[in-house]
């Protein structure tokens, strides 16, 4: 009877669930990349970049996520869990990444490695290479290249050794040959040697041995084949890989007294020496001697992780293909749009009508043509604009100082917290500035991930016909290339009043802007929002036909989530294309009218597209998501699409990921994700068939 009853709480609780915990609906989105790499159809160096894709993920999840439950705990991230105790979140968060890595190594070295060596890539894995030019090879490259950059460090009792984040090293077991050679008690030494991936890379080629194979080795196997040089006197007599991830927050306690930027620069600094936030281990390691570095390097179980034999997994999508293009995917030309061709000028384009371009189908050259005709356009009086992530020597960057160069006055607000990026945008502000460029840094409490730019011009002291750019995505002529996002440019006076006073307001938090067309963050957003909600629930309270289409990263927010819950109870249809964190629950009675569903392919689904009304339809793009933070912690815009053919436009992008039953997946009420059943005749793959269907309306390259 008490085994009855406790798992009817069990299924009552689970029905009364209204919200998956965001980390482990993030760990149902990684693991979607681990069956891209299981698929068997796509290419194999495509297949292996989704493995590398997979493993980069998950490290930066464990630096950022994972240490925030250990070392910034927030109350609020524990939605969906029955218990709010931190560790047990951990523990459960570790369990799900040990199956997932248990699959990730079987994927690699049971499917994707022995390809390759059908192919004639051979990788060495558990075998050393017996050839004797590749051991004459591995012995000078190891004197002559690698010994220069290894510093053994001997573990000793009450020292403890400093890992470097994110960085392999070996670590060894040692026996001083004295003791072994006079019959004393074996008195066993460990050490831990950092490998110069940095300096050398992680693979390294082996001569040809003339059967037209091509040979490799990682570079922590071409060192343990010479531990015993590296340790004269010592007899070595085990070696296993290990590496550390350390928590990647800054450290700042207060952000709104003192010097922010300074605080951040220091941050940069402390970040390299983050607390523990995992510790990976090589899965054949002894007990005894995990037991040692544990004692030595000062690790708790709950930081512990078995990994797959190979660590940093994520270079192999520096894996060279010798074979290319062949093995990898295509790439797609980027398409030139006919109707921006024959204009020689981006702004007389613009004047004509609003443009909107859809990357990576189209060509960035247009943004580039854009910020370089504002840099020597003598109208151009001033230009505005924000950064979140930009490219290492950015075109945009480049741009902008030429404007100011050319005199025009610029204004830039760099988001020096975008995380991860802080030192690219700290030395891409540099130079703006030296180059005479305003420079605006972050805001205490908030970061801007907005993505706008502002292009005013004036003659004779009169205002005349400026212009705007807009973007789902950031201003970064390198992930335009891998990114899905949309760009749009207008002249229309509304939206240029709006981005006015909210630049005015990034200058000056005194400020209070009132905005007429745009949703931005920290004012109109999340109210906005709600009308258009509640909009649809009306017209099927009265028997309409209310409907909405949400296109984002995330969906997090409890009330925004509890507004979707109550327009499917009140009739309205939604569709939910959903890449990364839901905490939305699908297939429930309060959400029996939600469909979610989730698309991972070539390119990485980044844009934020609002459709609402099933007739009538009003668009809106976006740089935010519904994540805690997008709506509590940042700045992002959100703007209309009131153009009939741009508004087509996106319908009919939307409404082939609708229908994809190639890439897509339905996430059901477990978090998994459900492949659409489909004929191969009617195969709808929505990236393909988008760049398809842009292609017939321009010309590529």
């Amino acid at each position: 009877m008490f085994y009855f009853c406790k798992n009817l709480f069990k299924i009552i609780q689970m029905k009364l669930q209204k919200y998956f915990n965001r980390d482990i609906s993030w760990l149902s989105f990684n693991y979607r990349l681990l069956e891209e790499a299981d698929d068997k159809s796509i290419p194999l160096y495509e297949r292996l970049r989704f493995l590398a894709i997979y493993s980069s993920n998950l490290d930066g999840f464990y630096k950022v996520r994972v240490a925030e439950y250990k070392y910034n705990f927030d109350e609020e991230e524990l939605v969906g869990f029955s218990d709010n105790n931190p560790g047990k979140i951990v523990n459960i968060i570790n369990s799900i990444v040990k199956k997932h890595l248990s699959r990730f190594e079987s994927i690699l070295k049971k499917d994707i490695l022995p390809e390759l060596k059908k192919e004639g890539l051979i990788l060495f894995q558990d075998e050393n290479p017996e050839h004797p030019s590749h051991l004459a090879f591995i012995h000078d490259y190891f004197y002559s290249k690698a010994l220069p950059h290894l510093q053994p460090v001997l573990l000793r009792s009450g020292v403890r050794p400093y890992m470097l984040d994110n960085k392999i090293y070996i670590a060894v077991r040692l026996y001083r040959k004295k003791s072994l050679e006079n019959g004393k008690q074996k008195k066993e030494r460990y050490s831990i040697i950092k490998m110069p991936t940095d300096e050398l890379g992680r693979f390294i080629r082996l001569p040809n041995i003339g059967d037209n194979c091509y040979y490799y080795i990682f570079l922590e196997d071409l060192v343990r084949m010479n531990l015993k040089e590296l340790f004269p006197g010592y007899e070595v007599d085990s070696s296993y890989n290990i590496k550390m991830l350390r928590d990647a927050d800054l450290g700042i306690q207060d952000e709104f007294s003192g010097n922010l930027l300074e605080k951040i620069r220091k941050g940069l600094t402390s970040r390299k020496r983050g607390e523990p936030a995992l510790f990976l281990f090589d899965r054949t390691i002894p007990q005894d001697f995990l037991n040692i570095l544990k004692e030595y390097i000062g690790i708790i179980p709950q930081d512990m992780l078995i990994s797959n034999v190979f660590l940093n997994t994520h270079d192999f999508i520096n894996l060279p293909n010798p074979f290319a293009p062949r093995l990898q995917m295509s790439n797609l030309t980027p398409v030139r749009p006919s109707e921006l061709e024959r204009f020689g000028s981006m702004f007389d384009a613009i004047k004509e009508k609003e443009r909107i371009l859809h990357f990576p189908y189209h060509s960035f050259d247009y943004v580039l043509r854009f910020f370089y005709e504002a840099s020597i356009d003598p109208k151009v009086d001033e230009i505005k604009v924000t950064q979140y992530r930009v490219a290492t020597n950015s075109a945009v960057v480049n741009a902008l100082i030429n404007a100011a160069h050319n005199g025009k006055k610029v204004t830039v607000f760099v988001e020096v917290k975008a995380r991860f990026d802080e030192e690219n945008n700290l030395k891409m502000a540099r130079m703006m500035e030296n180059a005479g460029i305003r420079i605006i840094y972050s805001i205490p409490g908030l970061k801007v991930h907005a993505k706008m730019a502002l292009v005013i011009r004036r003659a004779n002291g009169q205002r005349k016909r400026s212009y705007a750019y807009l973007s789902t995505g950031n201003f970064n002529e390198k992930t335009a290339r891998s990114y899905a996002d949309h760009g749009f440019f207008t002249c229309k006076r509304e939206i240029l009043t709006d981005l006015e006073n909210l630049f005015e307001f990034l200058e000056d938090q005194s400020t209070t802007p009132v905005f007429k067309k745009l949703l931005v963050t920290q004012f109109n957003f999340k109210s906005e929002l709600i009308k258009q909600i509640d909009k649809e629930i009306e017209i099927a309270l009265n028997g309409g036909d209310g409907y909405m289409l949400l296109k984002m990263n995330g969906i997090q927010n409890k009330t925004l989530i509890n507004k979707l819950y109550e327009a499917s109870e009140a009739g309205v249809k939604i569709d939910l294309i959903v890449r990364s964190v839901c905490c939305l629950i699908p297939n429930r009675p309060f959400s029996q009218n939600i469909r979610l569903i989730r698309i991972v392919d070539s390119f990485l689904e980044h844009a934020r597209i609002w459709v609402f009304g099933k007739n009538k339809k009003e668009i809106y793009l976006s740089s935010g998501d519904w994540l805690n933070r997008n709506l509590n912690r940042r700045i992002e815009i959100t703007f209309p699409i009131e153009d009939d053919e741009l508004r087509q436009e996106i319908i009919n992008i939307l409404d082939l990921q609708l229908k994809d039953n190639v890439k897509a997946r339905t996430i059901n009420s477990k978090l998994n994700n459900v492949k659409i059943s489909s004929s191969k005749k009617n195969n709808v793959r929505a990236q393909f068939d988008t760049y398809e269907m842009i292609a017939r309306k321009g010309v590529t390259d």
